[in-house]
């Protein structure tokens, strides 16, 4: 009996220090909050009860539950084959950005709907905002080129009643990252980004593939993006590379509107060109922030055109 629980109780070291997932999904306080997990829960050989993170029915089943469990997010839905995002994750990069801006806050990290973000790429399922509103009370701005993402998103926001907080706004350019959305009169604090990972559809099936293969698990290429996800959520020209190469570069012309830029950067081999390119920009200052989830190995970076002196009077200006 001793241990079982020591079992259910082991926590997650990687995950951020204020991550509320660091510790074993206890699906009967999940079920309690979200009947519609019950059904997708099973016990796996440890004795450990689970679900098939193959299906993307309980994975997106999962991540209702937790959304409505953690953040009082009673209604949360994505159309089918939009990116179903894991929770613990997005709520990392939330978490280590609040980090970021307390660096340059005496340590305090600031709260409050002054704080606004920009979400770059906010998909159907409205994560990032979500986490970060409830966390922190921050105001965010979502973009994505998906007009159906975009609908989806609008819809979480207005029936969870955040529209004080969110905005949706649709891309209507590919090639476009902060043109459109960063209006002329606003400003800021901090853009996130989860930029597509794959250069191609048949990268992103042969990714997903070697995934499985390695965890011993058979999976046909039409079922294996368990996570789901649109052409432009998991593969653009150029791959992750190219889309924060073309960040950097527009983020220039907005370096005077935005205080902080950051990017997911999953692959560890695409850094020292994300360095370049900040050199070539002449970013003031660049920081890489090193996250996990389980054998998942990321990475923040980000960077500010700012300097010492403009960053004090940023925050004395907003955060004061």
């Amino acid at each position: 009996m001793t241990r079982s629980i020591k079992k259910l109780s082991t926590e997650k070291e990687d995950l951020h220090p204020r991550n509320k997932h660091r510790f074993r999904y206890d699906f009967k306080q999940l079920i309690a909050s979200c009947k519609e997990l019950a059904p997708f829960v099973i016990v796996n050989q440890y004795a450990i009860e689970t679900i098939d993170f193959t299906n993307p029915i309980a994975v997106k089943a999962l991540n209702k539950a937790l959304l409505k469990h953690f953040y009082g997010i009673s209604n949360w839905d994505i159309p089918p084959n939009y990116l179903c995002p894991p929770i613990p994750g997005r709520a990392d990069y939330i978490h280590y950005i609040a980090d970021l801006l307390s660096t340059c806050n005496n340590g305090i990290i600031p709260k409050g709907k002054s704080v606004r973000v920009v979400d770059i790429g906010v998909g159907a399922n409205c994560v990032y905002p979500i986490i970060g509103t409830k966390e922190y009370g921050w105001s965010f701005v979502g973009s994505d080129v998906d007009a159906k993402a975009i609908k989806s998103a609008r819809q979480i926001i207005n029936s969870n009643n955040l529209t004080d907080t969110i905005d949706c706004r649709q891309q209507t350019s590919s090639l476009n990252i902060f043109r459109d959305i960063i209006k002329s009169d606003e400003l800021f604090d901090v853009s996130i980004c989860n930029p597509p990972f794959h250069a191609s559809l048949a990268e992103a099936m042969e990714g997903t593939n070697r995934k499985w293969k390695n965890l011993g698990i058979k999976k046909t290429n039409a079922a294996s993006l368990n996570f789901g996800g649109q052409n432009n959520e998991l593969w653009c020209k150029g791959g992750e590379a190219g889309f924060i190469n073309s960040m950097i570069e527009q983020s220039i012309l907005f370096s005077e509107k935005c205080f902080w830029f950051s990017t997911l950067v999953s692959k560890k081999s695409n850094l020292q060109g994300v360095y370049r390119a900040l050199a070539k920009a002449q970013a003031q200052e660049v920081k890489t922030i090193d996250m996990a989830q389980g054998q998942k190995r990321s990475r923040v970076v980000a960077w500010t055109f700012l300097t010492k002196a403009q960053q004090k009077q940023w925050v004395y200006k907003r955060w004061k």
